[in-house]
């Protein structure tokens, strides 16, 4: 079937659903967007929770909103947790594979059903519905109108993994439209669901991008507690944050309640552990992420492959553009494409110090994503002497760099606070978690960035952080690898792998209880408690 003529069947009542009984609902999917594995699985899941719900003390009304077919899968498991643990659970779905794409409706349609199909077997423990079955609001208000514009942006930026969305080329043109046409009915369709069945608490993915990023704004519009969540590169864990995105990484009530507290002699090696892990290009805890492409040279070593000399060194540690953590993170700058840009071209004048720009190695796992190599080149198309790039794949190892630089450079990169950790000065230029912790320079505007530069430049050793400075970056850096992260059994990406580890049953257990209880609770909007 072309896709114009499924486009035409969409729009013919039934059509969709007749081929679905005839035809499609048996027989092996080639879509992308393939719950089977999950449909099968679910029968016996479902048959283990039962027992633990009909014992358990009343919980929460909860509206867990998923997208796409991964989210879509992990969700149903960590719904039947919560609905284990005595929560009513709504597991609301929007059954899309391709967020950049426009799919036909027949497509579309039998999408759902699929949808349907598979999360049928929840029903006895936890209601499912379609947002492309929601009948949506007429209206929207203006706040979140503005918030549909902001995060289309943010998705167009996400998807073309670039910083510059050119409204008068008529490919990115389509695509901001798109979000705005998903995002839009996203909006419409929670805000009539939300209103009418008045959830205690809304758990969403990620909250920051594409429709869930927009069903955490509605939520919050109502005054609807909302509770996201995302992954670190550590097995066992995860990342959550109440009434704001996840992937803001806001953090002011870790440091309210956890920093003042003393750093242990064992804590200490333990954050020295995971940062000689980083140096020596070695994984770490329950991660196969490699941090680092090659491990430490030595700072001596490292100079002279730089061919640096005695001057002052300057590090401007990059991130990945389009990465979600880096979105509507600007302060002074109207992106990192011109913060780069001016700063480059700033220190093209500056002769009197080196500066080193460390391309961020992630830059290896998104080859489409625009590299702040290509950045750096269109500002400087010759390059100074004193100024170099170190590519994603080039053989430096970025904790030499670190103990070479005199001054650091940031926008959100942790790279920012281990520099500060190692007692350098460390000017951050972007809304980044450890900003306005006193351990940073914060300028707010041009002015102040630019005065801030000539100011430390002309006197480095007075910038140097302090013992108290040093020690706070160190209980800050504990915190955040090893606080912040809760525990919790199932990453994404690798959700049937953590499954065989983790099945429903051991979750459930004394053992599972003892270990993400906590979790369980903080995800559906109990307060923050730390053992």
């Amino acid at each position: 079937m072309t896709n114009s003529l499924r486009e035409l069947m969409g729009d013919l009542p039934f059509t969709a659903e007749i081929d679905w009984m005839l035809r499609s609902k048996n027989r092996a999917r080639k879509d992308h967007y393939n719950l089977t594995r999950l449909q099968k699985s679910l029968p016996a899941a479902v048959e283990v929770v039962k027992p633990y719900a009909k014992n358990a003390p009343k919980g929460k009304k909860v509206l867990f909103f998923a997208t796409l077919h991964y989210w879509v899968e992990q969700s149903a498991y960590l719904g039947l947790v919560l609905a284990g643990m005595g929560h009513d659970v709504t597991l609301l779905t929007l059954p899309y594979s391709e967020w950049h794409k426009e799919k036909d409706k027949f497509s579309q349609r039998q999408r759902v059903l699929h949808t349907k199909d598979a999360l049928a077997p929840l029903s006895p423990l936890i209601r499912h519905a379609s947002m492309l079955d929601l009948k949506p609001v007429i209206n929207l208000p203006e706040r979140i109108q503005a918030d549909i514009k902001e995060i289309s942006l943010w998705d167009s930026q996400y998807t073309l993994m670039r910083e510059e969305v050119d409204m008068n080329d008529p490919s990115d043109r389509a695509l901001y439209d798109l979000r705005i046409q998903r995002n839009t009915f996203a909006a419409k369709a929670a805000l009539e669901w939300m209103q009418t069945n008045k959830p205690d608490v809304v758990l969403i993915p990620n909250g920051l991008i594409l429709e869930m990023g927009i069903v955490f704004r509605v939520a919050r519009h109502l005054g609807i507690d909302a509770v996201t969540y995302e992954f670190n590169d550590q097995r066992e864990q995860i990342w959550l944050a109440q009434n704001s995105s996840i992937m803001r990484q806001e953090t002011d009530y870790l440091v309210e309640a956890r920093c003042g507290l003393p750093v242990t002699d064992a804590m200490f090696e333990r954050v020295a552990d995971l940062e000689n892990a980083r140096r020596g290009a070695r994984v770490w805890g329950k991660s196969k992420r490699l941090w680092q492409y090659v491990s430490s040279q030595g700072a001596d070593e490292t100079r002279k492959m730089l061919n640096l000399d005695d001057r002052p060194v300057v590090m401007l540690a990059a991130n990945v553009l389009g990465d979600s953590l880096t979105l509507g993170r600007d302060i002074f700058a109207s992106s990192m494409t011109e913060w780069i840009t001016k700063t480059v071209q700033y220190f093209a004048r500056r002769t009197d110090v080196q500066l080193v720009i460390r391309v961020h190695p992630g830059e290896k796992l998104v080859p489409q994503a625009k590299s702040m190599g290509t950045v750096v080149k269109e500002a400087l198309p010759v390059l100074p002497n004193h100024i170099h790039v170190i590519g994603a794949l080039d053989k430096i190892n970025t904790y030499d760099l670190i103990e070479i630089a005199d001054v650091g450079l940031a926008y959100t990169t942790t790279v920012g606070l281990e520099t500060a950790m190692n007692g350098r000065p460390v000017i951050s230029c972007g809304q980044t978690h450890y900003r306005g912790r006193g351990i940073t320079i914060d300028p707010n505007s041009w002015d102040e960035y630019y005065a801030t530069l000539e100011k430390v430049l002309s006197d480095i050793p007075a910038h140097q952080l302090n013992e108290k400075q040093i020690e706070f970056a160190w209980n800050y850096a504990y915190r955040f690898f090893f606080e912040y992260p809760r525990p919790f059994p199932w990453r994404l990406m690798n959700f049937w792998d953590d499954l065989d580890v983790w099945p429903l049953e051991r979750v459930l257990s004394d053992e599972g209880m003892m270990q993400f209880k906590d979790t369980f609770g903080f995800l559906v909007g109990e307060p923050f408690t730390w053992r």
